[in-house]
């Protein structure tokens, strides 16, 4: 935390020197004015170098009385190649937070630079909080701060308007629509109308190209593309195409390399152009030879701009630049570089499936190694190594030369790979680029297989390749049969819960299906009830309306009817016979007989009295003196 070495082999040796005494070892490496010198109460700090003869004059001058108090260590090692403090940031900004990794001597802007191409907020529209000190400005320096190695800051933009859920879903629409694409090949003069989804890249699209066409992408030139469409990993969606049909036009560079003029005539095209400004490409001069002409290189094709923009908006854009700068250099026979942000190609390489994953390698770019001109052209160039890498490894690079890029790699490489393969690549000399890293993705983590520096041969070169691909394919079995296992167990899975999905639903239709019957049981159980009731009611009511029965000495004309019913029982009752036919009728209905549901039967002769006038009397209907009836259900 003092003083920023995490190299544990580097930390013991320092102590060691110093006879394993912790503080002498601090002062050795430490900034001379902020010099520690142990007394016997503790730590005390004073001002003024940390060692050498004015640190003793120092010392004596400030306290001659106490000096048996103080005990000051001259460490062994005079001169102490001090290393950069790292300054670990973690930066919040709405449901986002961001980590970066900077060196003390890094400025608030150099913060705001990363957050602005992390976060795609301008920077200037950036309120950084959460400093100890209070606010701060661009321009401050991190080491001026006095900072812990671990903080936590957070952005607020007030000049922003907040997210939107309607812009939100206004943009899942636009995922989901189908774009028309009509890209015209300009040399043969042929059209080609392509169908892709809003959720497809740019890159994807011109990857789709090059199978028509035979045009790699990265001597694609195009017309048409919205001046939005500023990154290859955009979604047509979001580019700004117009919906749903929209024009392009494809064709190939007519030369790599080109003079500035003709690079600001291609300016329209922001996927296509490197950029021709930047610093010449430094000769070393050291041994009276031009470096060009040592290698075997025209000097000319080094005198060029830079690989890689030093400040470029996105990864895309700044490789873009690369690849198109690496074949004017050493020719069209290269890697093909993932065009894309390191993010991305983590995602074509590791999370496929797994028949489909490959290995990842990076290759990192120095222009002032003297051994970069040997390597590219003998080695990267080499039509073995490019035909592996293109078989066998999705291939991204970056270039160290700058130091801001330097910096912003080093950035993204301790948030992928962890802090100690930053420091591996940190602590790494000019001489000793350019680097090739192996990357193999693991379940949880990337684990880096191999770092191979550019003083190496063909050979060698394939060999280490070639190993770090027998431990991949190892890798790469295992996840196959654990990638099968899973389809398989999933499979089972899918089709146990099927089952038991339809046998669910058997029971439901059958649970169902018995609840309905019940109910209609019970309906009709309820309606029987009901017309019984109400044929009671009806029988009770026409049982009290009857005229009561004449008695037999009865002075009038009495008619005596016995009635027989379809169980074969009798019934008998005297009716006056002058009493309607409907009396009887009544009589019948109040035994449980309505005339509506049984027909009332004469038999000598054989006639129905239902279908007589009820209204006629018994005597005018021939039912006097006696008389035998049946009682018969109608049809």
């Amino acid at each position: 935390a003092c003083t920023g070495i995490e190299n544990i082999d580097e930390a013991i040796t320092l102590l060691e020197q110093n006879n394993w005494d912790l503080v002498a070892a601090i002062n050795g490496v430490i900034p001379q004015e902020n010099g520690i010198l142990q007394s016997e109460y503790g730590v005390e700090t004073l001002h003024g170098p940390a060692y050498g003869p004015t640190s003793h004059s120092a010392a004596a001058s400030s306290a001659p009385s106490s000096s048996s108090a103080f005990r000051h260590v001259v460490p062994s090692r005079q001169i102490v190649e001090r290393q950069p403090r790292m300054l670990d940031f973690r930066v919040e900004y709405r449901d986002r937070n961001v980590d970066v990794v900077l060196e003390d001597s890094s400025s608030v802007g150099d913060i705001k630079h990363i957050l602005e191409n992390e976060l795609q907020i301008p920077a200037s529209k950036m309120l950084l909080k959460g400093w100890k000190t209070g606010d701060v400005d661009d321009s401050t320096v991190l080491k001026s701060l006095h900072l812990p190695k671990n903080n936590s800051l957070y952005v607020l933009t007030p000049d922003l308007p907040p997210p939107s859920s309607s812009h939100s879903g206004a943009l899942q629409e636009s995922l989901n629509q189908n774009f028309m694409l009509i890209v015209t090949h300009r040399e043969v003069q042929r059209e080609y109308n392509l169908n892709f989804s809003g959720s497809s890249t740019i890159q994807e699209v011109k990857r789709n190209v090059y199978d028509l066409t035979s045009i790699p992408v990265r001597h694609q030139l195009w017309e048409g593309w919205p001046s939005s469409a500023t990154d290859d990993s955009m979604t047509l969606a979001v580019s700004g195409l117009t919906f749903p049909c929209h024009r392009l036009t494809v064709g190939r560079r007519s030369s790599p390399v080109q003079t500035r003029e003709q690079s600001e005539e291609q300016c329209t095209d922001v996927h296509m152009v490197s950029d021709s400004d930047g610093d010449d490409f430094e000769d070393a001069t050291e041994f009276g030879v031009d470096d060009g002409e040592m290698f075997g290189v025209a000097s000319s094709a080094l005198r060029k701009s830079p690989m890689m923009p030093e400040n470029a908006e996105n990864e895309g854009d700044a490789l873009l630049q690369f690849t198109a700068e690496f074949s004017s250099r050493y020719g069209d026979c290269h890697p093909v570089y993932f065009i894309g942000s390191l993010e991305a190609a983590f995602q074509e390489a590791f999370y496929g499936k797994a028949r489909d994953r490959k290995l990842l390698a990076i290759y990192l770019h120095h222009d002032e190694s003297v051994l970069t001109n040997v390597f590219c052209s003998q080695m990267l160039c080499a039509e073995s190594i490019v035909s592996y890498l293109s078989q066998n490894f999705i291939t991204w690079a970056w270039d160290m030369t700058k130091e801001a890029n330097r910096a912003r790699f080093l950035t993204m490489c301790t948030r992928h790979f962890g802090s100690v393969v930053a420091q591996t690549i940190r602590t790494q000399k000019t001489d000793q680029f350019p680097l090739f890293l192996i990357i193999m993705g693991k379940r949880s983590s990337n684990e880096v297989l191999n770092v191979i520096q550019g003083n190496t041969t063909v050979d060698e070169l394939m060999m280490r390749l070639m190993a770090a691909m027998e431990i991949f394919s190892a890798q790469q079995q295992e996840d196959i049969k654990d990638e099968d296992e899973r389809e398989a167990r999933e499979n089972v899975k899918r089709e146990q819960d099927e089952a038991y999905r339809i046998s669910l639903e058997a029971d439901r239709a059958k649970r169902e299906a018995q609840e309905r019957e019940m109910a209609e049981q019970f309906r009709l159980e309820q309606i029987r009830k009901e017309q019984e009731e109400e044929r009671e009611a009806i029988r009770l009511s026409l049982e009290q309306s009857l005229p009561p029965e004449p008695k037999e000495e009865s002075t009038e004309s009495v008619s005596k009817l016995r009635i027989r019913t379809p169980s074969g029982e009798f019934f008998e009752r005297r009716f006056l016979a002058s009493s309607k036919l409907q009396v009887v009728f009544d009589f019948v209905a109040s035994k449980g007989y309505p005339w509506e549901e049984y027909k009332l039967l004469g038999t000598f002769p054989r006639r129905d009295v239902t279908q007589l006038d009820p209204n006629k009397s018994l005597l005018e209907v021939k039912l006097y003196p006696q008389e035998t009836l049946f009682l018969e259900a109608k049809e």
